[in-house]
């Protein structure tokens, strides 16, 4: 899985938000989401996830990218990811902290996905690339994720179609579109590009022997599953 998690409550400081970025404000956000306001805690949301969960910090000082080689300070801004996770620093507090901006420059929005019907869980969730900073080296937490790798879309997907690296059908989707894509510049040119994002609602429907069936929108069946979806509870 992708870093990620919920919208938190301090991500939607809009007004504090916007004195600490680079790239972006609210307006533009919630225009880019489709929403009438609060776009931008989503990509604040982002960047404190990958924070938290992979150690990678989405953050200018001055004109320069962030970066932690410095063992020093590398080892104070690991203190710093614990006390965000932990809730006892917000990242507005972090970047007046450390004189820092978040960078949305290097994060693009590029899909939509809600949970189908059916299963008891449902998410609907923001999907984001982002350009890892350099100077930095990205790292599990241990705690919300305990493994981690640098993996090239295509390598995942023939991993994951060889039945050696497991992934859900949205990640497989999100990564679809990359395969032939060959830098990370053409990756974010190509997310710059995607003018309208549509929600994607998968469909479940129950066959006859008890088995779910997973229906994309446009399928053949689309439509009928959707209007019929299976008893809350009956999906695995």
């Amino acid at each position: 899985v992708f870093p990620g998690g919920a919208v938190d409550v301090t991500d939607r400081a809009t007004d504090e938000i916007e004195t600490i970025s680079i790239g972006l404000n609210d307006r533009e956000a919630s225009a880019r989401l489709q929403i009438d306001s609060g776009g931008l805690s989503y990509w604040v949301a982002a960047i404190r996830e990958c924070f938290e969960e992979a150690g990678a910090l989405l953050a200018r000082f001055g004109n320069d990218e962030l970066s932690l080689s410095d063992p020093a300070l590398n080892q104070r801004f690991q203190r710093h990811r614990e006390a965000v996770y932990s809730g006892e620093l917000t990242m507005v507090e972090l970047c007046r902290k450390e004189g820092l901006h978040l960078n949305f420059d290097d994060l693009r929005y590029v899909s939509h996905w809600i949970t189908p019907v059916g299963p008891p869980r449902r998410f609907d969730t923001r999907f984001f690339v982002a350009r890892s900073p350099q100077g930095q080296r990205p790292a599990h937490d241990g705690g919300e994720t305990v493994e981690s790798c640098w993996i090239s879309p295509t390598e995942a997907m023939e991993l994951h179609e060889a039945g050696k690296f497991e992934m859900i059908m949205p990640t497989v989707a999100n990564l679809e579109p990359l395969l032939e894509l060959r830098s990370v510049d053409q990756v974010m040119q190509w997310a710059g590009s995607l003018s309208e994002i549509p929600e994607i609602l998968p469909a479940i429907s129950i066959s006859s022997d008890g088995a779910p069936q997973v229906f994309m929108p446009g399928e053949p069946g689309y439509d009928e599953a959707l209007a019929h979806p299976p008893p809350h509870g009956s999906t695995q």
